[in-house]
């Protein structure tokens, strides 16, 4: 091909691709998802911004899915603090206070897990299960976020104390998260149009009365 041949044809691509049409870019702030997610993290009275970064790359916009995946997303990262624990361990063996302070929060937190198995019995396969056992579930979150806190009182060492804090520190904020989001779930059921009663009464299993245990 000679060269006003070659130039004829390099303009008409250069025209056509000048003239197409721009590809358009959808704001995800816009997006179904992002209100499905705002109208679930607005109801955290502090800082939103952990609650909907969580929330951004899980594919539903399913309200009810996706307050279980923030707890779902809570309880990994729980399980990564006791990982941390474990593995700092060794650098505090010489200090037997910083040894007994590590030791007493990782068991803290290993009951934290235990509370999240019960967490996930309450709730169910569904919403109306979920809204029978609403009070257990908050107070299981409830119980989570004590453990966190005992933890973190025992620590006296304030450089330990610090360390602590950015270890477990990310499964303790969406511990947080998870409670004001189940503790506001009336506002969210509001807000999605989701007409289902909120059970308020303790339906947890309870022991035995005292006098099963005697003849």
């Amino acid at each position: 091909m000679n060269t006003p041949f070659k130039l004829f044809f390099l303009f008409l691509f250069v025209a056509a691709t000048a003239t197409a049409a721009p590809v358009k870019r959808t704001n995800y702030l816009f997006t179904p998802h992002a209100k499905a997610v705002a109208g679930i993290c607005t109801v955290i009275p502090t800082n939103t911004s952990l609650c909907c970064k969580t929330l951004k790359h899980v594919p539903t916009n399913d309200p009810i899915e996706l307050i279980r995946a923030l707890v779902v997303a809570a309880e990994t990262s729980v399980k990564q603090s006791v990982t941390f624990l474990s593995g700092i361990k060794p650098k505090h063996k010489s200090d037997a206070t910083a040894t007994a302070a590590v030791n007493s929060c990782e068991k803290n937190l290993k009951y934290a897990l235990e509370d999240f198995a019960d967490f996930w019995k309450a709730t169910g396969k569904d919403v109306t299960t979920l809204a029978h056992n609403y009070f257990t579930c908050k107070k299981e979150l409830m119980s989570i976020m004590g453990y966190h806190s005992t933890c973190l009182d025992d620590i006296e060492d304030k450089n330990l104390l610090k360390e602590v804090e950015i270890g477990i520190g990310l499964g303790k904020n969406l511990t947080s998260d998870s409670f004001d989001v189940f503790n506001n779930l009336n506002t969210i059921f509001k807000t999605f149009g989701i007409k289902v009663k909120l059970n308020e009464e303790d339906t947890s299993p309870r022991p035995p009365p005292l006098s099963d245990y005697y003849y």
